[in-house]
């Protein structure tokens, strides 16, 4: 949408939704998380960390976040520069769709497309709607369908299939911004217990809260840890990110030695939490107890809790998809695909994927402008 908004000429969009935009009006709670103010290269991943740098900087946050006020659409700040309509995230959508009307874009909802193939003019593809079939031309085309997260929103793996038959490369697919799962209902006890946490995964930590659900962890903390987390590696979580810890027991052991250790930690951490703890770090004992050197344990322990997920919930729940079309062949200033002109890639189809936050839908304006204006 973001692309057929500004592109000049004849723009035809093809989509198999009922309705234009579905990822971006279930996002952020329904109120779209539509940017963020920190947005830059330093929040995507991609193996070549390069590629983003230019769609990103010639359009940034501030130019959508502009857009976004020239249309009247209230929005907040939240938490770590993260931006949400005051409203709901279909006016986001809505202005999307003024911007495609004013272009004079035809949208064919409902409609799937196929047999793509090069032409001496362009392409040619055949549209599939309602049972009947189509054969369309253009000079240009350019792939917006996403990766393979949250099937049940249509999403499939249909870019990765066209790439392959123009002899583009795909990279290794993962999902991503996803929940961690272990075995046997680990934290079952724990479900809806959230707590700030830094979590570790790889060489890459983030610091907000994590939530223990019936089949494993989630949470802002572990989403993000998930891009950088590979199968059958460990992910590291510091209960106590903040510290003080320490000497706050140290300080509480002086005058009040006769209380248990577990419910003095009960003022910094979930009760529910304390006692699973208390099971797996044998935290026993009154506070007067506990040497230094004994409470110096815990609190490492704390904050270095070692845990093994054995796997992630899949493309089912997450966010995005990690990976995509190899950006070697694609121009890093329109999208184009070096070898056949006229064929773009733009979104989360590329090897380029953000961060949890508006990260990701900032990449969609931006991919999306630049193939925009080299089709200008």
């Amino acid at each position: 949408m973001m692309c057929a908004a500004y592109a000049k000429g004849r723009v035809l969009i093809v989509d198999h939704a009922r309705a234009p935009g579905e990822k971006i009006r279930i996002s952020g709670g329904g109120r779209c998380n539509f940017t963020n103010l920190h947005s830059g290269p330093h929040a995507f991943l991609s193996q070549n960390p390069h590629f983003a740098k230019s769609a990103l900087a010639r359009y940034t946050q501030w130019d959508f976040i502009d857009l976004v006020d020239r249309h009247g659409i209230a929005w907040h700040e939240k938490t770590l520069g993260q931006l949400f309509c005051d409203g709901s995230a279909k006016e986001i959508i809505a202005m999307l769709r003024r911007l495609m009307q004013e272009n004079g874009v035809n949208v064919n909802l409902q409609t799937t497309a196929r047999d793509f193939a090069k032409t001496p003019e362009g392409f040619d593809f055949t549209l599939d709607q309602g049972g009947h079939t189509q054969k369309v031309q253009t000079k240009t085309l350019v792939l917006a369908t996403g990766g393979k997260s949250i099937p049940k929103m249509g999403a499939t793996g249909l870019a990765y299939d066209i790439a392959a038959q123009f002899g583009l490369t795909v990279t290794e697919t993962r999902p991503a911004l996803v929940p961690f799962t272990f075995p046997e209902g680990r934290f079952a006890p724990l479900a809806g217990v959230a707590a700030p946490a830094c979590v570790t995964a790889g060489a890459q930590s983030f610091d907000e809260a994590v939530l223990f659900t019936h089949r494993g962890l989630s949470g802002p903390a572990v989403l993000q840890a998930s891009s950088y987390w590979r199968e059958g590696d460990p992910i590291t979580l510091n209960l106590c990110p903040e510290g003080g810890l320490l000497p706050a027991l140290q300080k509480k052991r002086g005058i009040a030695g006769g209380r248990k250790l577990t419910n003095e930690l009960a003022q910094f951490l979930p009760a529910r939490l304390v006692e699973h703890l208390s099971g797996v770090m044998a935290l026993s004992g009154n506070l007067a107890d506990q040497s230094d050197a004994a409470l110096t344990s815990m609190v490492q322990s704390l904050q270095n809790w070692t845990l093994t997920p054995a796997g992630t919930e899949g493309y089912r729940t997450a966010e995005v998809t990690l990976g995509g079309i190899d950006t070697g062949a694609l121009s890093a200033k329109t999208m184009e695909v070096a070898s056949v002109p006229g064929l773009f890639f733009i979104g989360e189809a590329v090897d380029v994927t953000g961060w949890l936050g508006g990260y990701n839908f900032q990449w969609a304006w931006s991919s999306g402008m630049a193939a925009a204006r080299a089709l200008a």
